[in-house]
């Protein structure tokens, strides 16, 4: 519902996607309606996609995990419980609409260091939790946070130094592009360029940051220019040397024959979302789920043959390794630190 606009309670009941009829409470069962009705609406006999299954499949397993695996007290048991329901929901949106959604995000940042304080044995999972003031806690998960974000969005910054920019060239048919305007309240405004959709955020993160177009044709307001380059900034675009503000431009569209456009190691998002796995688990956690979800997303890139320049989310690989970590992966923390003799 939220990529799409909706709120929680409105609409206030569950519907179908595609014939948009309300499901009554009697068969707004999922994991059982999914399988009674063999992943069919019981109205239009349209499939219903295997995901909504194993969303909730997937979400009981975690919170039965979390409260029969764990050896952490109960307190805790809620607050991992919070973490699963947030990680659950931000991976799997991330998968479909390359987006990470802020909201749930920043909640979990409270959340996690409100845990650090009523329950630190999260923190320190595994280990006998040492008798610190009940700031203490806290305090560690505000450096996890910060050691989460912080890290990572310099990674950011150095994969902007690095992977610099990206070239698109059209040599034998001049492709179109145009600027998106949002679809809705929590998508932002776009570069279109063919079958490509390019979230702002993800060209400028930087002020400096620029797409360049050689452009054939451009269209402004639907008014046909003579510019044959086309510079788009972060609050204008320089149509040969004439500045138009983004802010009163209704409609830009063209033809290019060659596109520049900056490009980031990763979506602006991952960082905030390792901060908040940093502030529930603490700053080891950063460090194992980071390494593992690099793991993971080179696996998932080789099996899906995703190749090199090819978008891949990575809100759910950061989610897989902080679970990982919640799940056994502080274990082999532990087993490695004894090993390297740091321990």
């Amino acid at each position: 519902r939220v990529p799409l606009g909706m709120g929680v309670s409105d609409p206030k009941r569950s519907f179908c996607p595609h014939c948009k009829k309300d499901i009554p409470w009697y068969r707004n069962l999922p994991i059982i309606t999914w399988l009674l009705q063999r992943a069919k609406c019981a109205e239009c006999s349209a499939p219903i996609a295997f995901r909504y299954f194993f969303v909730e499949l997937l979400t009981g397993a975690l919170f039965a995990a979390s409260w029969i695996l764990l050896p952490v007290p109960y307190p805790a048991a809620f607050f991992v419980m919070a973490l699963c329901v947030l990680l659950v929901v931000i991976s799997f949106i991330d998968a479909e609409h390359m987006i990470i959604p802020m909201n749930f995000v920043f909640a979990g940042l409270v959340i996690g260091l409100i845990a650090g304080v009523i329950a630190p044995a999260l923190i320190f999972i595994g280990s006998p939790v040492p008798s610190l003031p009940s700031w203490a806690g806290g305090g560690q998960a505000l450096v996890g946070m910060l050691v989460g974000w912080i890290g990572l969005g310099l990674v950011v910054l150095a994969g902007k130094f690095f992977f610099g920019e990206r070239r698109m060239e059209f040599d034998d048919e001049a492709e179109t592009w145009n600027l998106r305007e949002p679809q809705t309240d929590h998508e932002e405004l776009r570069f279109v360029v063919g079958d490509e959709e390019i979230d702002w955020s993800d060209v400028f993160y930087r002020k400096k940051d620029r797409i360049e177009i050689e452009c054939e044709e451009v269209l402004l307001n639907g008014k046909k220019t003579q510019a044959k380059q086309c510079v788009i900034l972060t609050d204008r675009i320089v149509l040969d040397d004439k500045e138009h503000k983004i802010a009163k431009i209704e409609s830009l569209e063209g033809k290019a024959r060659k596109v520049v456009i900056p490009r980031e190691a990763m979506g602006a998002g991952d960082p905030p979302l390792l901060g908040m796995i940093g502030a529930f688990l603490g700053w080891q956690a950063v460090l194992f789920a980071l390494f593992t979800s690099c793991v993971y997303a080179l696996v998932a890139a080789f099996l899906g043959r995703v190749g090199l320049g090819r978008p891949l989310p990575f809100g759910p690989f950061l989610a897989l390794g902080g679970l990982t970590w919640v799940f056994g992966g502080w274990k082999l923390w532990e087993m490695y630190l004894v090993y390297a003799g740091l321990k």
